[in-house]
């Protein structure tokens, strides 16, 4: 699995506040999320972001309440991975959950740039920064947390195997 985007980037603790704010979580339709997504932290997001784009942060990321429309608006929003330096604990189960790509990879996540063009390889968890021509090793996932993603989220994954 491979994932090619321009990277959105925002610095650290990221909470699911700014990623969804609560105010919006009276619907859990990933569409209508996905119009809200980031806006807080950044207005222009849902107009410039693109299916493909990726978002780059620094620690912490998706810290803060444990709902899961955060995710859902994020992978709504077109968004094919989330690198960081780190993630909350609930936030990355949430999103290996729904079937959103994350990846950890600290020396990525202070490197890239707002506007670079990036590249992942899941598989392997090779991160390639294309415009700067650097690349970096993230975590690759687990076969099975792969099988979860490939699925598009645990529920999916799990109804295919009955």
């Amino acid at each position: 699995m491979q994932a090619k985007g321009r990277v959105f980037k925002y610095g650290d603790n990221v909470d699911t506040d700014v990623i969804i704010p609560a105010r919006y979580l009276n619907s859990s339709d990933p569409a209508e999320l996905a119009t809200h997504c980031m806006e807080d932290i950044d207005k222009d997001f849902v107009k410039k972001v693109q299916k493909g784009d990726m978002i780059v942060a620094n620690k912490n990321f998706g810290c803060g309440s444990s709902r899961e429309h955060a995710p859902i608006a994020i992978k709504a929003s077109g968004v094919s991975c989330v690198i960081a330096e780190t993630f909350a604990r609930i936030f990355y189960r949430n999103a290996i959950n729904i079937g959103l790509p994350i990846i950890e990879c600290p020396e990525a996540a202070r490197d890239i740039a707002d506007g670079d063009e990036v590249e992942i390889d899941f598989d392997s968890g090779m991160i390639y920064d294309r415009t700067k021509g650097t690349q970096y090793k993230g975590q690759a996932f687990p076969e099975f947390m792969q099988k979860i993603i490939h699925a598009e989220g645990l529920i999916n994954y799990i109804n295919q195997q009955n």
